[in-house]
């Protein structure tokens, strides 16, 4: 039997061997770091026998799916854990995840002393270096150990797996669970782990399944590594948009109101205006767009020409559905069945063509309870959606018009460098979930990949993951901590144009169907915000910020001069307040720096009577004295180009 290493070498032998004793005959330093093996590609256990010729490489703490094992087997020592402090729980999954791992149990709510206890639990566990044995059983008698041991989740997970099917366990000291592995060779390999948070999760993912509590973890080979992820934990901690936009009083919730619909407050709701405004000026006056105003909500008739009563109607909120005297309604969940009826509402020619149709859109979706957080999945939100109706030679170019909208807007917000693209495509497995045949799909798709490879954007491919009318570029971007959101999104679609009975009149008068794009330029505004609000940890660019200016008088001698700095810094549209209470000065800025204003503005006797001001920025600190002119003439450039400033000085805790 013959061995080729990754380096090249070749090992011999004339017996069968697991990849764990392969890995000793290399070296016992060696052996001692081994998570895993990777043979002919595959990853697979230490313990796998190998008695045949392979290529085989000893995969390491340093390997990302070496860390992987570490998190999986650490995910198995939190289970056995649980079950000897709360032998009544019931074990579920616990897979290794990005940055960690989880493990879902049926019990009451965990809390952090729990953990902690737990996290004792689990040193004992490690330092008692278990032996992880594997060991299988054909299908019905694995069904009966599991019901022997009360655990009705793995039964259900067995019985799952066709019949005939030999299923592997693992037991570390009496500890026995239902997995394929790998998993590392004793507990003791895990060396720097942490218990981060636990939190209601649903079985399998589904609401209507019972309810589950997850627990979330970590671990790593070194706890110099564990040390510095949990730094940068706590620091996405200090970034949650749920949280610092709370306190920064920029949105709230309320029980009564409901779940995913948030609250903005006078803050919130005036870095969403500038946000609209700026949007909507830049599409209608620079990007060819006119702008429609459509209804919130329709009869259950035009959804069933859009396919969304078929394909999304889980999605939607519906008024009198099962009433005989009332029209069925639904709240929109989009707005391209109300926008093409707006271009159809007139006849096209190809001259006309493309037309480009532009709405500030409120839209509702009836997301699941447990799926909701902060601002980034809601169930009302405001988003800038448009629809391009063209002729199909135009698809090529306007989706690169698009694509070029999408990266000036996130340049100018400073997000462009947190994003990556995906090209979203339908499920084969799964066809009767979209409109139009495979044909359809892999044209449709293929046109898509060639406008990114010609614009020279990197992308990756997700199935499962279109719209039910056709392939999509989705823009990705990950929240503080690690989780992906698509941001914004263009969409091809050839199939709806027929469903609809629209066409414009070619070259030659005859009605043709046209293509269209659905796309938004930034997306739902709730999201960016919260986007905005974790990569800037609150610290906007001037031009976004609810309170640009802060005038700061000395004394209450200098109130009228203040007042007077404030009419004119408002004259020219900034958005500044003045501090009047009877307070020392060094608090009064304190109390601005810690409220992350871009810039205060000190006046007392000598500012008044020359007409200046002494700045203090966010950026630079102490600028000095400048005449009040000269201020404003800056500032209003500064807005006016949506100048980024680099922050120059630390922040004051």
């Amino acid at each position: 039997m013959k061995i080729t290493l990754k380096d090249g070498s070749v090992k011999e032998y004339s017996e069968a061997k697991s990849v764990y004793d392969i890995a000793a005959d290399i070296s016992e330093g060696l052996a001692r770091v081994a998570c895993a093996g990777e043979v002919d590609g595959e990853v697979v256990d230490l313990r796998t026998v190998l008695d045949k010729d392979c290529n085989l490489n000893i995969i390491t703490a340093s390997d990302e799916e070496g860390l992987k094992v570490i998190r999986h087997t650490a995910s198995h020592v939190l289970a056995q854990a649980v079950k000897k402090l709360f032998p009544d729980a019931k074990i579920t999954i616990g897979p290794a995840i990005e940055d960690g791992f989880y493990y879902d149990f049926d019990h009451a709510p965990f809390s952090r002393e729990d953990l902690d206890n737990l996290e004792a639990e689990m040193k004992k566990i490690i330092k008692e270096g278990h032996e992880l044995k594997r060991f299988t059983l054909p299908r019905e008698e694995a069904i009966k150990f599991m019901q022997e041991r009360n655990e009705p989740y793995k039964v259900e997970l067995i019985e799952e797996l066709p019949e005939g099917e030999e299923i592997s366990f693992y037991d570390q000291g009496g500890f026995v669970d239902l997995c394929a592995g790998p998993h590392l060779m004793t507990t003791k390999g895990v060396k720097a782990f942490k218990l981060t948070s636990s939190s209601m999760a649903y079985w399998r993912g589904n609401s209507d399944k019972a309810r589950l509590q997850r627990i979330y973890g970590t671990a790593f080979n070194k706890k110099e590594e564990l040390k510095e992820y949990l730094e940068k934990l706590e620091d996405a901690k200090r970034r949650d948009h749920n949280k610092l936009g709370r306190e920064m009083g920029l949105f709230t919730t309320v029980d009564v109101i409901g779940q995913g619909l948030p609250l903005f407050t006078p803050k919130g709701t005036k870095m969403i205006m500038k946000l609209q405004r700026w949007i909507e000026d830049l599409e209608d006056k620079e990007w060819g767009y006119v702008r429609t105003r459509t209804p919130l909500m329709a009869k259950s008739d035009l959804y069933k020409i859009s396919g969304h009563w078929d394909h999304y109607m889980d999605g939607m909120f519906i008024l009198n559905k099962d009433s005989d005297d009332k029209e069925t309604m639904a709240l929109r969940p989009m707005t391209c069945p109300f926008q093409y009826y707006v271009y159809m509402n007139e006849q096209h020619s190809y001259r006309d063509l493309p037309y480009r149709m532009s709405e500030t859109s409120t839209l509702f979706r009836n997301e699941d309870s447990g799926e909701m957080h902060g601002l980034t999945r809601v169930r009302q939100f405001t988003i800038t959606e448009a629809h391009i109706i063209l002729c199909p030679e135009q698809a090529e170019e306007e989706l690169t018009r698009c694509t070029e909208l999408c990266h000036y807007v996130m340049t100018t917000l400073g997000i462009d460098g947190d994003v990556t693209y995906r090209l979203s495509k339908w499920d084969p497995n799964n066809k009767e979930k979209y409109l139009g045949d495979e044909a359809y799909w892999n044209s449709t798709q293929q046109y898509l990949r060639d406008v990114m490879d010609k614009n020279g954007i990197k992308y990756t491919e997700a199935d499962g993951e279109a719209a039910f009318y056709g392939p999509k570029i989705d823009i990705q971007a990950k929240n503080v901590y690690g989780k992906e959101d698509t941001m914004v999104t263009i969409q091809l679609d050839c199939a709806s144009a027929e469903k609809f009975g629209m066409y414009y009149i070619d070259e030659k008068g005859e009605k043709v169907l046209p293509w269209i794009i659905h796309r938004t330029s930034m997306g739902c505004y709730e999201r960016t915000l919260a986007w905005l609000i974790e990569h800037y940890a609150g610290k906007f660019p001037t031009w976004l910020c609810p309170e640009q200016v802060r005038v700061l008088p000395i004394s209450e001698k200098y109130a009228d001069y203040a007042e007077q700095v404030r009419k004119e810094l408002a004259a020219h549209d900034v958005d500044v307040t003045v501090d009047n209470r009877s307070e020392k000065i060094g608090f009064k800025i304190r109390e601005a720096r810690l409220d992350k204003l871009p810039y205060m503005l000190v006046v007392g006797q000598q500012e008044a009577e020359n007409g200046t001001v002494s700045v203090r920025s966010r950026f630079a600190g102490d600028e000095g004295v400048k005449p009040l002119g000269e201020f404003i003439d800056a500032i209003c450039e500064e807005i006016r180009t949506k100048e980024i400033r680099k922050e120059e000085v630390a922040e004051e805790k």
